[in-house]
């Protein structure tokens, strides 16, 4: 397992954690909205909607809750009123970051994310400077163990490359399949007819090529720029391309 990997593993066991607290469901909620405004609220005729739905009742995002956040996004309650941002730069050590945020002000988020690149060690880039180096991707992720049932590579192979899944790997405790994004709900749908427990599945940003971080100073800084971009309340998603070994990551973990 890449360095890569294993820190999204990790990232992946801290938002169980992160799920707790408010500023999850805050996030999560806003994605709702946005998909309502963009493409209705009927969630059968606008997959956007469907999958930020599946994504939030994952997360246990109660449905009075979500089913608020879609009647703001068409409308029908009154709400502020967010637009999709995304910005581009790089980290200490040359890696390549992409930010998503969902703002209801362009101008003071773009200036606490500039801020929040240039105190950390890092720049801000031009749009598709960096973006060149990630594609979109489905991605689903598995417990390996569900209750007294080991998941085995095979038995999920054969049902994931039957339901259009590209790859599998291994990330620790959980499997990770990906996929096009298109065949995102097909597959857990497949999977799920299957009787295999999925942990989440969604649409995201896989770098292509990876900058190697190598030591332990340069992966505290790297992952230090990345945990305070994530903490920022407008910030939805943070992508990057970095590769830290995985005895670095583990003394930074500490």
């Amino acid at each position: 397992m890449s360095g890569h990997s294993k820190w999204a593993s990790i990232k992946h066991q801290k938002g169980a954690k992160d799920k707790a607290r408010g500023k999850l469901f805050a996030k999560l909620i806003r994605q709702v909205e946005v998909a309502a405004r963009e493409g209705g609220g009927d969630a059968s005729a606008n997959a956007s909607l469907r999958s930020m739905i599946t994504k939030a009742r994952d997360a246990s995002v109660p449905i009075d809750t979500i089913e608020r956040a879609v009647k703001r996004g068409t409308g029908e309650l009154e709400g502020v009123r967010y637009e999709p941002i995304s910005y581009e730069g790089y980290a200490p050590s040359g890696v390549a970051i992409i930010v998503e945020c969902l703002s209801d002000n362009r101008n003071r988020t773009g200036s606490e994310i500039r801020s929040a690149f240039s105190k950390n060690g890092g720049s801000m880039a031009e749009p598709g400077a960096v973006a060149w180096q990630f594609e979109r991707k489905g991605v689903v992720h598995l417990p390996k163990q569900a209750g007294a049932k080991a998941l085995e590579e095979d038995e999920l192979m054969l049902v994931a490359l039957e339901a259009g899944a590209e790859d599998l790997e291994d990330q620790g405790d959980m499997w990770q399949l990906t996929c096009p994004p298109s065949d995102l709900v097909p597959l857990r749908s497949a999977l799920e007819e299957a009787g295999l427990e999925v942990d989440s599945a969604e649409a995201m940003l896989i770098p292509t090529t990876t900058v190697p971080v190598e030591d332990e100073g340069g992966a505290r800084k790297v992952l230090r720029l990345i945990d305070i971009l994530e903490d920022h309340d407008d910030v939805q998603n943070v992508y990057a391309n970095f590769d830290i070994p995985d005895h670095v990551i583990e003394l930074v973990e500490v």
